[in-house]
């Protein structure tokens, strides 16, 4: 990490709080971070990105909606999808009295009304990505899908229970609705996961999320701060979102290690456990279904050229894992490099000949595309067509369940 045009800071290490110290600064200077790509043969092949310093604007982290058309045999549906990357509350204009403050509930609920008039069949609420946030929008954003009910307990460390529920009875949505996840869904995106699955109320697809159910709290010290785990959250069926997170109806290739990434691959962490459940009424049973939509997705991701691509990469990943030694020959080291890079290229060239698309001629040409994109922060950057790819398969999957006829004997 470097301040403007000065020599690199390692930050191998560090606290995560010390990094984004470096990170912040000045409005409009410029703070460079040297990364290393996922898809890097060693950590000898960096790449630098330059960020200019800028207000974050809440715009940039609201939810946001769009709509997937799905045929299914000559009837073409109609699946809206809200991406909800963070769960937000503008807090200051909330005290200060502005009836017009935004929340992630409030921009929910006026996307879902928007796209009711648009005459949707089935909603997908993406929290891929999503690492938490605000509590009370949690909890207030489950109270758009259920009538009046409990939505997530809260054990302290004195074993005092506190059960936190929507008291109101109206239900803003009441159609069909998956709830996409990943590993890197955390903390209150795995609350309001883990409640609509224990409600019936929906369908959890992706793969197993992060598994943070810990609250914590900073006290003062002379100097410096202590960090203090004080109470954990439950979901309404008892079981701890710690630890092992929430785990899908269906799942999606995961391109997370678990062994790295999650609660459970932090040293020390707290071990998953329960607590009696919370007094609650299922809206559906997806247990008969559950066997035949598995089924369906499985033999569709088979098929899909964005879902092989994906699994392809998965595995490179985990092959080049178990590399313990690298050559000190820099003959040998390119000539590994450009065998990756070939293998790679014929991958991406194999999945553009099945969606229709012109060849590559080398995966430098893929790179560069890439490189352009995060270069240009004032063009909105495209989504991954692995990433459409899973939005599409979660809207058919809701399609799936909707059949009658679907579980039964």
């Amino acid at each position: 990490m470097a301040q403007a045009e000065k020599e690199f800071t390692d930050v191998v290490g560090w606290r995560i709080d010390e990094v984004v110290e470096l990170i912040r600064g000045p409005k409009g200077t410029t703070v460079r971070l040297q990364v290393i790509p996922a898809g890097s043969m060693d950590e000898t092949q960096t790449r630098t990105i330059s960020i200019v310093r800028n207000t974050v604007k809440l715009e940039d982290q609201a939810a946001q909606k769009k709509i997937l058309t799905i045929k299914r045999g000559e009837e073409a549906l109609r699946i809206g999808v809200i991406k909800l990357p963070t769960f937000y509350a503008d807090f200051q204009a909330m005290q200060s009295g502005d009836p017009d403050y935004r929340s992630t509930t409030r921009d929910v609920k006026k996307l879902i009304n928007e796209l009711k008039t648009e005459r949707i069949n089935g909603l997908v609420l993406d929290l891929r990505n999503n690492g938490g946030g605000s509590l009370s929008e949690a909890n207030s954003l489950i109270g758009l899908f259920i009538g009046t009910g409990p939505t997530v307990q809260v054990k302290s460390a004195g074993g005092r229970i506190e059960l936190m529920g929507d008291p109101d009875p109206s239900v803003t949505y009441a159609g069909p609705m998956v709830v996409m996840v990943n590993r890197l869904s955390a903390s209150a995106a795995e609350i309001v996961a883990g409640a609509i699955q224990d409600y019936g109320r929906g369908l959890i697809v992706g793969s197993t999320t992060f598994g943070k159910g810990t609250v914590q709290s900073l006290r003062d010290l002379e100097h410096g701060q202590l960090k203090l785990t004080e109470a954990k959250f439950y979901r309404i069926s008892g079981a701890s979102t710690q630890h092992r997170g929430v785990v899908p109806d269906i799942t999606f290739p995961n391109i997370f290690d678990v062994a790295d990434v999650g609660e459970s691959a932090l040293p020390n962490a707290m071990p998953w456990d329960t607590i009696p459940s919370a007094r609650y009424f299922p809206y559906q049973d997806f247990s008969k279904k559950l066997s035949a939509l598995r089924a369906s997705s499985q033999t569709r991701q088979t098929a899909d050229p964005d879902f092989r691509y994906l699994n392809e990469n998965i595995a490179i990943a985990r092959e080049l894992k178990k590399q313990k030694s690298i050559s000190l020959k820099e003959s040998a080291r390119k000539a590994e490099k450009q065998g990756l890079d070939e293998k790679r290229l014929a991958m991406e060239n194999r999945r553009r000949a099945a969606k229709g698309q012109e060849p590559l001629k080398s995966w430098r040409d893929a790179e560069q595309e890439e490189e352009k994109e995060a270069e240009s922060p004032e063009v909105p950057t495209k989504d991954k067509p692995e990433d459409e790819a899973f939005a599409l398969e979660a809207g058919r999957i809701l399609i799936d369940s909707l059949n009658p006829q679907l579980g039964k004997r």
